[in-house]
């Protein structure tokens, strides 16, 4: 039955939001988006829809040049008083979405605004959901580049005590995407948007796979609407390069529409996969060391392409019972935790404590699973036949961008690559490819494939 998977964007902001079969009532919190060329025009009419009347306005120095500098004069145009902020760096070479940055917008927050307008991308649309809705105050995204999924999602990706981890809130109340500002950003960060999606093959898949293993939730609906998100982008990625403004258009539609899934489904987990964990370890390594990370959608794309190759093996792979509850009897606490401290530093009590709380690597639990892998077999491989396309097609519409391919295109070495894969099941309590090769006794030699 199609619930709301053909409705347009507007019509998917419905008030009543959908009930579905699924059990879960759909909504988002959104009630303005604007995406068109001169849509920056239309952010006074964004602020009187969602009730502000003084914003609060939040930017890095990047994009205060590229949009914040034009909304003050817009809103001085409008007789709108408004107070601004310019985050900082603070020991790294980029804002991060940690306490520090959290902090100091609510050190200089003007108290008489009554409303929020982050001005940029992932990070400081991140930082000003979670402050907004600690706030309680509505929330404007005024994106500067197509880099990312998360302009519609109830959900921030965060820093928490140096460790990667979603916090969930809600939809901006007011989205404002003028693809003539968003056509001009830097190419890495157009690289950085299709970067993000094309990583919904890899997690929609992995979604339905953890529903079979494990019983999470899952909505077929919100999925189909994944999906519809995924093929608008993709259908309009030759033209990225180019920098079409139809193309421009069409991604940003797509992300917005896949924001819109996560809020629909109140959990990451339809746009985020193995391919994802990448990306938060390598992030996490670089905090460790001091360093700056790639944009999140650069090394999503680069975890993509590793994933794809991971599933072509996984295809061909026939579950062996004895191997696996072998690889567990073998299993050596003391060793995995020493691994963790080498690769995580001084973040490892945090990480510790998530399999202290989650105790993924309990033997009944694993147990648990591998049976259920095992006797879903040939299902997982045919959701991974239906949700995965050609490898060679996928590679090629990534290249004809320019975009990078590889770790080593981002400068990541390749024990780097293997650390981050084989601790990709240990940062959070989350069924991933990764968790399934280990509990089938393999994951080590996948390690190797890479």
């Amino acid at each position: 039955m199609d619930m709301f998977e053909s409705l347009s964007l507007n019509e998917l902001m419905r008030k009543e939001g959908f009930d579905c079969e699924c059990g879960v009532h759909h909504s988002v919190d959104c009630r303005f988006l604007a995406i068109e060329p001169g849509a920056i025009k239309r952010l006074p009419e964004a602020l009187r829809a969602v009730g502000g009347t003084k914003p609060f306005i939040v930017c890095d120095k990047n994009t205060y040049e590229a949009a914040g500098k034009r909304a003050e004069q817009l809103l001085a145009q409008a007789g709108i008083e408004y107070t601004t902020i310019l985050l900082r760096e603070h020991g790294f070479p980029k804002v991060e979405p940690d306490e520090y940055s959290l902090g100091t917008i609510a050190m200089g927050f003007d108290k008489s605004c009554d409303c929020v307008i982050a001005v940029g991308g992932g990070v400081i649309n991140d930082l000003c959901k979670v402050f907004s809705y600690d706030c309680n105050l509505p929330h404007i995204i005024l994106g500067t580049a197509p880099s990312m999924d998360g302009f519609a999602s109830n959900s921030s990706s965060m820093v928490v005590d140096g460790v990667k981890s979603t916090l969930y809130n809600r939809c901006p109340a007011g989205i404002v995407l003028d693809t003539e500002i968003m056509a001009a950003a830097p190419m890495r960060m157009l690289w950085a948007g299709l970067g993000d999606m094309v990583a919904k093959y890899i997690s929609v898949c992995e979604w339905r796979i953890s529903h079979l293993v494990r019983g999470e939730y899952y909505c077929p609906h919100v999925a189909e609407l994944m999906r519809k998100a995924l093929k608008k982008i993709m259908d309009s990625s030759d033209g990225l390069a180019k920098r079409s403004l139809e193309s421009v258009q069409a991604v940003a539609e797509g992300l917005v529409l896949s924001g819109f899934a996560m809020s629909f489904a109140r959990i990451s987990r339809p746009a985020s996969g193995l391919e994802h964990y990448f990306s938060h370890m390598w992030d996490m390594i670089a905090l460790e060391r001091g360093r700056e990370a790639d944009l999140h959608g650069i090394q999503v794309g680069v975890g993509t392409v590793l994933t794809m190759n991971l599933y072509e093996h996984i295809k061909t792979l026939t579950p062996d019972r004895e191997k696996a509850l072998e690889h567990m009897r073998k299993f050596d606490p003391a060793a995995w935790e020493s691994n963790l401290r080498r690769v995580f530093g001084k973040t490892a009590p945090q990480v510790l404590a998530i399999e202290e709380k989650a105790g993924k690597n309990d033997p009944a639990k694993h147990a648990e699973r591998l049976e259920k892998t095992i006797a879903g077999w040939d299902e997982i491989q045919r959701i991974i036949r239906e949700e995965l396309p050609d490898k060679d097609w996928l590679f090629d519409k990534m290249r004809s961008t320019g975009m990078p391919m590889t770790p080593a295109d981002i400068g990541i070495n390749h024990q780097d690559t293997v650390d981050a894969f084989l601790c990709t099941r240990d940062i959070r309590d989350k069924y991933l490819s990764s968790s399934m090769l280990w509990d089938l006794g393999v994951i080590e030699e996948f390690a190797k494939l890479l």
